[in-house]
């Protein structure tokens, strides 16, 4: 079967495609009023009225929208006629944009299909898109579905596929030595866990990747509201990135020494549920007073991140749907991240701006230290007042890293509010591809 043709378009060279599509074609799309705008779709009937190609406007600054094609086509197979500048992007989004959550709801038809462009590593692109839609999927899952020991066993299995070596730390072994852990979970029906699994050669550098798992968050004894619930589901956002990110590590074969450590409990409410004013030792020794129970995501990373930093890597990452005050900050679209480290802040941005996975970096800054500060123990999960709640909520989780040569904290969203370009409304991970780059520069750099 011949694939359709897409021309992209931009006023530059619209003149020059006329003649290329031919006089009806390009007498058909001037009667249908396109413009060679970015985003702007016009599909173009052949002498047999049968669909003969599509014109699409290129955005040169955003490579990504070209994902809109694999929304607004109508089924079949197609191919870039001319591919765009950056047609490696513009081929991810294509099959970035191609992901439907449909487990409990049958696709309304058929999805168009995207011809390998010359040129482009296309299953490359292919693994990043699968490893994204992976991560979505696992985001998207009910609660009723995506119980702790579910996503647990996603993680196993993850591990095993590649190889890795997987141990599941839980019941008395959990609370002797991860004691927030253990305080977060206790209220659920089923028991909080901690998956620890480790992949690559022994000597190679180490990377740490670390990802909040709360499978579901009711806020605990300082309980949500019913639309601050709505979402709840997403709150294993971060474990869900960091499945990703080791995933494209290990499906790319990147030589590191990978370690994944995932947190994962059910913020629940029952007899045994932890109480505002409570004081829990941390697996570092700080003892922590809870200030608000619904601040549980960064007891659990405190001790992951922990046992983490105790074998100092060269690079301990965690992600976190953390705080609401990242979103009033930035946005749904523009996840913040933390870092001491200059050169790696430097790399970050970089590579973000690179792969169009766009991130922002916030400070950790000093002064707010003292917001931190408890009358009865070494330190309050939650600052009274909701003054710089993103940044107070890094400086928390920064007081447990020490041994790692290298750390960043990323307070990421994981869900679309609204479709885009590059997928659905629903899960969404974000920093994983801007990493992947990253980590596949620091080893192709030795």
């Amino acid at each position: 079967m011949t694939a359709i043709p897409i021309w992209f378009v931009t006023p530059q060279n619209f003149p020059a495609l006329r003649d290329e599509i031919g006089a009806l074609a390009a007498g058909f799309a001037e009667a249908s009023g396109f413009e060679a705008k970015p985003g702007r779709l016009q599909l173009l009937p052949g002498p047999d009225g049968k669909l003969a190609g599509a014109l699409f406007g290129e955005d040169p600054d955003d490579p990504l929208q070209a994902g809109k094609l694999a929304t607004g086509l109508p089924p079949g197979a197609y191919r870039f006629a001319n591919p765009p500048a950056r047609a490696e992007l513009a081929t991810l989004a294509f099959l970035l944009a191609s992901y439907r959550f449909d487990r409990y709801k049958k696709a309304s038809r058929p999805a168009p299909t995207l011809q390998a462009p010359e040129g482009v590593d296309f299953a490359k692109a292919e693994r990043i898109a699968a490893a994204i839609a992976s991560g979505r999927e696992l985001v998207n899952l009910p609660a009723n579905a995506l119980t702790p020991s579910a996503l647990e066993l996603a993680a196993v299995e993850l591990a095993e596929r590649f190889g890795a070596e997987v141990r599941v730390v839980m019941g008395d072994e959990l609370a002797a030595g991860f004691p927030l852990i253990a305080a977060v979970g206790a209220a659920a029906a089923e028991a909080p866990r901690l998956v620890d699994f480790v992949w690559g050669r022994a000597d190679a550098p180490k990377v740490t990747l670390v990802g909040k798992g709360v499978v579901f968050d009711t806020g605990g004894l300082d309980i949500k509201p019913a639309n601050g619930m709505e979402l709840m589901k997403k709150d294993m956002g971060g474990a869900a990135t960091a499945l990703t990110l080791a995933r494209l590590i290990m499906e790319e074969r990147l030589d590191f020494r990978l370690r994944v450590l995932l947190p994962i409990v059910e913020n629940a409410i029952s007899g045994p549920a932890m109480r505002p004013g409570d004081i829990y030792r941390s697996r570092k020794g700080l003892s922590v007073e809870i200030g608000n129970t619904d601040a549980e995501g960064r007891l659990i990373l405190a001790d992951a991140l922990a046992l983490a930093a105790e074998e100092a890597p060269d690079l301990l990452l965690d992600f976190a749907t953390l705080t609401g005050a990242a979103r009033v900050a930035l946005g749904p679209d523009l996840p913040p991240f933390y870092t001491d480290d200059e050169a790696l802040a430097a790399e970050i941005a970089r590579f973000a701006h690179e792969t169009c996975d766009p991130l922002w970096r916030l400070p950790l800054w000093r002064p707010y230290d003292s917001m931190l500060d408890s009358p009865a123990a070494d330190l309050n999960n939650a600052p009274a007042g909701g003054f710089a709640g993103s940044i107070t909520a890094a400086l928390f989780l920064r007081r447990f890293v020490e041994g790692a040569k290298s750390w960043a904290h990323f307070d990421v969203y994981a869900w679309n509010p609204k479709a885009r370009a590059t997928g659905p409304q629903g899960g969404e991970i974000q920093s994983a591809r801007a990493l992947l780059a990253l980590l596949a520069a620091r080893c192709a750099g030795g």
